[in-house]
């Protein structure tokens, strides 16, 4: 295979079937020599925040001189961007290669596995291959099925805030959640947990004591108010002060908090990581489409965020980061099996003026039916027939003031696209990939 035709046989990879266990991952991987094996792990799950906080582990890690591999889900631009080492998306021919000894696998067996594990076993393949000191391996859904928590006891396991998502899957409520996700915790681990609500803690403390594992709860007493703007921001959290990281958002400085706690608890469990490397690597922190400025002139954010969660955090950096009177136009576009009721009236407190377009997935909300649930919420609405039309219309309605861009990281991998000459992104290898990537590649 080229890596046209592996793009190819990952797109039109759509095996699934009804979980009752790991055990079709677990014999996959054994057949494929058991790369997971020779790989430790910082384990991560959680509703929101996850991304951020395995980049800013990534990153330290880096910092502290380990050939660090990152494993995260879905892509904004490119399919290679899901997994890296030192910071380095996998190479084509890499991942060519790789899926190919996947495939060869998959071809000869009747139990396959889904597309996200099928793509989580190409990864620990080529990190296994390329000699990774340490894995920092996000969960796709949950984590008590999850492919990824078919690996023994990580190094550290890592659960970020917790919210209502995938309560198809997961459970109606917080405690069920939180449940499922607590499943990473393994018997003598370790684990660090961001703060929440008492009967969510109540699940960690619980699975913690019945496998014997260490917990460590972020302190998010300590963050301080600190400096900040749209491109970052200057804190104290953890008994580190002057923090910076390049990231906006309150939420932030919580998955910092949580991030510092995981860095030290792996120094407690023996790695060398420094308070500078913690610091270094919090500060080179690069993780996109997570309220991301692409365009300063006129202003144009980004972020890829899709529950009510999430919405509030964008409105609360709209309210402590753009000045009072500044006309904000939301381009949204969302997936249908979000609770999209919830995060209209949230984003529509701060702005009633929305641009609707449709994402590009099979589970996308139709742009004008969007448009209809806006207005039914009391808000104007404007359903454009492309991402294109909705960027210019957003732009003009805006009139110089700020477009955010939200709802979906489906959409906010176009509307990056859109602005990527201006970032410095390879277009053409982009469009290449992205030419067949109607059908989505993970959840």
């Amino acid at each position: 295979m080229d890596i046209s035709e592996t793009l190819e046989y990952i797109r039109t990879y759509n095996y699934t079937y009804k979980h009752e266990d790991l055990s079709r991952v677990r014999e996959l991987l054994h057949k494929l020599g058991d790369p997971d094996r020779n790989l430790r792990f910082v384990h991560v799950a959680g509703t929101n925040g996850k991304g951020s906080t395995c980049a800013m582990l990534a990153s330290i890690l880096r910092k502290a001189g380990y050939r660090t591999g990152l494993f995260t889900s879905p892509h904004i631009l490119r399919y290679n961007e899901r997994m890296q080492i030192d910071g380095v998306q996998i190479s084509d021919d890499d991942l060519v290669s790789a899926t190919e000894k996947v495939r060869s696998v998959l071809d000869l067996t009747d139990d396959k596995v889904n597309l996200f594990e099928m793509t989580m076993c190409t990864a620990l393949v080529w990190f296994a291959e390329k000699k990774a000191d340490i894995v920092v391996f996000e969960v796709g859904l949950g984590g008590l099925l999850d492919g990824t928590n078919v690996i023994d006891v990580p190094e550290v396991a890592v659960i970020t805030n917790i919210g209502l998502d995938h309560t198809e899957i997961l459970g109606n409520t917080l405690q069920e959640i939180a449940w499922q996700k607590a499943a990473i915790i393994k018997a003598g681990g370790t684990a660090v947990v961001y703060r929440g609500p008492q009967e969510v803690e109540e699940v960690f403390e619980n699975r913690c004591r019945e496998v014997n594992a260490r917990l460590v709860k972020a302190d998010f007493d300590s963050i301080s108010e600190g400096d900040a703007d749209i491109y970052g921001q200057t804190f104290d959290a953890e008994g580190m002060h002057g923090i910076h990281i390049p990231l906006a958002g309150e939420h932030q400085k919580k998955n910092t908090a949580v991030a510092i706690c995981a860095a030290r608890a792996l120094a407690d469990n023996g790695w060398h990581i420094t308070e500078k490397d913690i610091r270094s690597g919090l500060e080179d922190t690069v993780w996109p489409v997570r309220f991301e400025v692409v365009s300063r002139d006129p202003l144009f954010i980004i972020d890829g965020g899709h529950n009510p969660q999430c919405a509030e955090a964008v409105r609360d950096s709209l309210i402590s980061l753009i000045p009072s009177g500044t006309r904000i136009v939301y381009l949204m576009g969302i997936l249908a099996d979000k609770d999209f009721t919830d995060v209209i009236k949230i984003l529509g407190s701060v702005s009633g003026e929305f641009v609707t377009v449709t994402p590009d997935s099979h589970r996308a909300l139709d742009a004008a039916e969007l448009a209809g649930h806006i207005e039914e919420s009391g808000f104007t609405a404007i359903p454009c027939p492309s991402v294109e039309a909705g960027i210019e219309t957003a732009l003009q309605l805006a009139d110089g003031g700020v477009v955010c861009c939200v709802g979906s990281l489906y959409l906010a991998g176009d509307v990056r696209r859109h602005f990527s000459p201006v970032l410095g992104f390879d277009r053409t290898a982009q469009e290449e990939e992205h030419n067949g990537k109607s059908t989505p590649l993970l959840q």
